[in-house]
């Protein structure tokens, strides 16, 4: 057992023993238990050391799960859930990596295909193009700590980047690749966000269950002309990011 010796329960005060011990093994599992791998201690173990029941460690542990900070494996245990990566793009216009890298995270991504197409009428809206108008469409799979968190579809007007399939778009950012070798200078994005549940496919991809939240966004960006010159389609696992926005009064 690794709870501190300054780890007690008071019993002479009015707040519930399952509180006290609820706030207890959320600072264990915040600083002493590191290795998100290993189960924390057992019900059993936890009731022992504090000379509690089962049932006032178990309502603790509940409302941590509940809360996102634990979850259980049948047979195996309850387990710390790795911390949410918190996304700030919706806000501002920066890349992935960026992104990633101010949080501490290694970020890294796999090219799953790039294709050019026929764009459809929902893809021609966006990109004010005319239907069959040729786009490319981009399929990349992004990943933080080697942890799948993304899945993103971007689709490209073709005739605004040839050749853009040549381009190493596994170590470059994409907008890294617009600007300088395109020479574009992006000013803006549209974004919109809904919460959807995975597909087969999308949770194969993101390493989750078939089935679990998912957030959706949808990105329109444009060039200082109006032009846009991106849209993307992006699924990002529910268990690993919150987005944050900065609201101010006008």
């Amino acid at each position: 057992m690794l709870f501190s010796s300054a780890n007690t329960l008071d019993k002479s005060i009015p707040v519930p023993l399952y509180y006290q011990l609820k706030k207890i093994i959320l600072e264990y599992i915040q600083v002493n238990h590191k290795n998100l791998d290993e189960s924390i201690p057992t019900e059993n173990e936890i009731g022992e050391y504090f000379n509690i029941s089962r049932p006032t460690v178990r309502q603790a542990i509940n409302e941590l799960v509940v809360e996102g900070y634990l979850y259980r494996i049948k047979s195996k245990g309850t387990f710390i859930t790795k911390p949410k990566i918190k996304q700030g793009f919706l806000a501002t216009l920066d890349n992935f990596y960026s992104e990633m890298n101010r949080q501490g995270l290694t970020p890294s991504t796999k090219v799953i295909s790039v294709t050019e197409i026929e764009s459809d009428k929902e893809i021609s809206d966006a990109l004010s193009l005319p239907v069959q108008s040729k786009v490319v469409k981009l399929s990349r799979l992004r990943y933080a700590d080697q942890d799948p968190i993304v899945l993103v579809t971007t689709y490209l007007p073709q005739g605004k980047c040839p050749d853009i399939e040549t381009k190493d778009l596994e170590n470059r950012s994409l907008y890294e690749v617009l600007e300088t070798d395109y020479q574009y200078r992006i000013a803006s994005a549209k974004r919109s966000i809904e919460s959807v549940l995975a597909t087969e496919d999308k949770a194969e991809a993101l390493n989750i269950k078939k089935g679990s939240a998912v957030q959706y966004i949808e990105s329109k960006v444009y060039l200082y002309d109006g032009t846009p010159i991106e849209y993307s389609q992006a699924f990002y696992r529910g268990d690993r990011n919150k987005f944050a926005f900065e609201v101010k009064s006008e």
